[in-house]
């Protein structure tokens, strides 16, 4: 039998501070964007880099041409600090530290990220499989759950996935009914959409999509998030409202105090070539 003090040892491990080495000239810094409402947290860059290499990463980032990027260093509150004018000059002359931003403006009217092509998803036709249609298909989310719980009446995608990971499963606890509309509101303040994030139990990572009361859900604030993996319960509509768009079984919502928001790249990126030389 599990004890309690075990499971607090585990959530104290699981959001206990990382592990990974940081190079004294490594700085940690959130990346903001004028075309996009995402925000990139806590992105690995190098004092020694010159303004244009930063320019050339953050392209993968945020899609940006180089060449039409202006950048400005803010501090955590987002005062501007400097304009990042000289592509020639280290970022290191501009003394950055872990947690400013790097705030880029494209001045591109074209770019790819103009007008929401990048993030609104209903400027892009999208092919729409009908019930029955699914239904035909086989090898589906749908049907390996079914299969699972005629094996087991009380499986879930995050129980197997703790099973996996050999974490113990504890479900989900009745709770009181709660009359407070700003209940959790504190713990989601730090919670941004476009955020990557964990959410645990289960270590689950994802990215945050939704922040804020929900329809039809228990009062207080809620976290829509859209996981890496398949262990979710719906694809971003819940009782008939929709709070964003993802593939079924990769959507969830869960409480703020679940969620922790910053450097959770997708389990596949963790052992890149880049990682190994």
């Amino acid at each position: 039998m599990i004890s309690q003090a075990d499971i607090q040892s585990l959530k104290d491990y699981v959001k206990g501070p990382s592990s990974q080495n940081q190079a004294d000239s490594t700085v940690r810094l959130q990346v903001t964007h004028s075309n996009l409402q995402a925000h990139f947290m806590e992105i690995r860059l190098d004092l020694h880099m010159s303004v244009r290499s930063v320019k050339q990463k953050l392209m993968s980032h945020t899609g940006s041409s180089p060449g039409a990027m202006q950048l400005q260093l803010k501090d955590e509150t987002g005062r501007l600090l400097s304009q990042m004018s000289e592509d020639s000059r280290l970022l290191g002359f501009y003394s950055p530290y872990d947690g400013c931003i790097v705030h880029v403006i494209d001045t591109d009217a074209s770019s790819n990220s103009a007008a929401g092509w990048l993030e609104d998803t209903s400027k892009v036709q999208k092919y729409v499989m009908s019930d029955e249609d699914y239904a035909k298909r086989e090898n589906t989310y749908k049907q390996y759950k079914l299969m699972k719980q005629k094996e087991d009446p009380e499986w879930t995608a995050e129980k197997e996935l703790c099973m996996r990971k050999g974490i113990p499963y504890q479900a989900p606890k009745q709770s009181a009914k709660i009359e407070d509309e700003d209940y959790m509101s504190s713990e989601a303040a730090s919670l941004k959409p476009g955020c990557r994030c964990e959410v645990n139990p289960g270590g689950k990572r994802g990215l945050i999509r939704h922040v804020g009361r929900c329809q039809n859900l228990p009062k207080g604030y809620w976290v829509g998030v859209q996981y890496d993996e398949p262990v979710g319960k719906n694809n971003g509509t819940v009782k008939g409202v929709q709070y964003f768009d993802c593939l079924h079984g990769y959507g969830a919502f869960v409480r703020p105090d679940m969620v922790t928001a910053g450097d959770f790249p997708p389990m596949d990126d963790l052992f890149s070539d880049e990682d190994e030389i």
